[in-house]
């Protein structure tokens, strides 16, 4: 059975070079179409954790996915978050790990403009919320009055909870006995801390491309053992301030 990555915001397919280039992760629907067809009909399981992303994106992927003439099995190990928890949906079976959350929500976006604008952009909101209440409702088997206010209460649920409410339909690992586990609750790295140190580790590779040189590969190499521990130093002093 071939497994499908699917981590990351769920992007177009125009937006893939910049996620690159900023190194994030995505998935998309050309990447998710690349791997149907390299499964050719064979059983697969989607690894889900996602925050969600764009309508547009997820509504391809969910199309295929539905269209695809295998199994299609969703493990969702971390979050399966807006767009990403319909993309779930369009499998024949959903697990959860007892750690992973979902959560749904009503779409939402933002138009600039006259009043025509601004009620062109509620009726297509309002379009949306209709289409997922739709899908939701027909997956889990309850009333459209009980999913829209899910939604409209941005709704989370871990993974017993998805499975009582019908967004899932078994929890990872019920018959294991728990590990111990750290239980400190400290990151290693705070998350405002991420982008600097990604600032950090790039910044002389940034330099070095932008610029031309002359100089033999002996002073190269100097260079680049100085630019390495002028880098140490410099993390030192982001990780220890």
């Amino acid at each position: 059975m071939k497994t499908i990555q699917m981590k990351g915001e769920v992007i177009p397919d125009d937006f893939s070079d910049v996620y690159d280039f900023l190194n994030y992760k995505y998935f998309s629907p050309k990447s998710v179409t690349d791997a149907l067809t390299e499964a050719n009909g064979e059983d697969i399981t989607l690894e889900i954790n996602s925050p969600g992303g764009y309508i547009d994106a997820g509504s391809e992927i969910y199309t295929e996915l539905m269209e695809y003439s295998g199994t299609v099995n969703a493990k969702i190990v971390g979050y399966a978050c807006s767009a990403a928890s319909w993309i779930a949906l369009a499998a024949d079976h959903v697990v959860m790990s007892p750690t992973a959350q979902m959560m749904i929500h009503r779409a939402s976006g933002g138009a600039v403009g006259n009043s025509s604008d601004m009620q062109s952009e509620y009726n297509a909101l309002d379009q949306m919320d209709k289409s997922f209440v739709d899908l939701y409702a027909k997956r889990t088997g309850k009333s459209p009055e009980d999913i829209y206010q899910m939604m409209v209460d941005t709704t989370w649920m871990n993974a017993k909870t998805a499975v009582e409410n019908g967004f899932a339909d078994e929890v990872m690992f019920e018959n294991k006995e728990p590990a111990l586990v750290n239980a400190d609750g400290s990151l290693s790295v705070q998350p405002e801390m991420i982008s600097k140190i990604k600032n950090l580790l790039h910044r002389d590779r940034d330099i070095e491309a932008n610029k031309k040189t002359n100089d033999v590969s002996k002073p190269i190499e100097n260079k680049e053992k100085q630019s390495k521990e002028s880098k140490k130093n410099d993390l030192a002093l982001l990780l220890w301030s």
